[in-house]
């Protein structure tokens, strides 16, 4: 189907004696924003780097975007080169580069930090230049490895809602690979939940946006995640707070 962005069957991916991904099957169309949850250890992020051509895998089919750039956890920002340089630094050298960089930091609120060093900045401001640096390239497929793990509460909804804006207005497949349940929630058009190696959910969310945790529907479908991830509650958070799945025991693959 020409409106397919991500296309995947049959994916396995085996370290040592254990398939992380054992025969996953996983589609995004373009403008589909879809959240990933798992435990640790359970392979989001190994989906997620084989989807970026950064890891192998040992049987299935993968069929990607040529044009996908990945937001990590860490910014990931060169030292050496300033704010403006790190957003283009992928780009081909020509007349437009400058231009095109700065309305990409000014789309994440930074053009007065183009000729700022990396250093400076707070870790909410080098989260948003490394997106700026993901977005300027216009990519088919927008990988996203818990790029706000690291931010604190307030600064981690600031920038989720400007990743939303901004997926909206360049309307990429996103991939977000995510432990937060309420983050999943929030933004996503779709919800997969990874297990065993394959998607055991995979929940288009309709609910209204934006979307309020304090919203009946909001909590059904946090509840109803949340057992599908092997997380049993009976008292739903209190609104605000995010809700993360729990860390298990790994064998060092995520």
């Amino acid at each position: 189907m020409t409106d397919t962005a991500v296309h995947v069957t049959g994916l396995r991916r085996v370290f040592g004696t254990r398939a992380v991904l054992d025969g996953l099957d996983l589609a995004i169309t373009r403008g589909e924003f879809v959240a990933l949850l798992g435990a640790s250890g359970s392979g989001k992020t190994t989906l997620l780097r084989i989807l970026g051509a950064l890891d192998r895998f040992d049987d299935g089919e993968v069929l990607v975007p040529q044009v996908r750039t990945i937001v990590f956890q860490e910014p990931r920002l060169v030292p050496s080169k300033k704010v403006l340089a790190n957003v283009t630094v992928a780009m081909p050298r020509g007349a437009g580069t400058r231009e095109t960089g700065l309305r990409a930091l000014r789309e994440v609120g930074l053009e007065r930090h183009a000729d700022a060093w990396p250093g400076t900045l707070s870790g909410g401001e080098a989260q948003r230049v490394a997106l700026a640096r993901a977005l300027v390239r216009e990519p088919e497929l927008l990988l996203l490895d818990e790029p706000f793990a690291a931010l604190d509460a307030l600064t981690r909804l600031r920038m989720q809602d400007l990743v939303g804006e901004l997926c909206r207005t360049y309307s990429p497949a996103v991939l977000l690979v995510t432990h937060d349940v309420d983050e999943a929630i929030r933004l996503a058009d779709r919800v997969a939940v990874l297990r065993d190696g394959r998607l055991v959910t995979n929940e288009t969310v309709t609910i209204d946006r934006p979307r309020d945790p304090a919203d009946p529907a909001f909590g059904v479908l946090r509840r109803r995640l949340l057992a599908d991830l092997g997380v049993h509650t009976h008292t739903q958070p209190r609104t605000g707070k995010s809700t993360r799945v729990p860390e298990t025991e790994t064998s060092g693959v995520i």
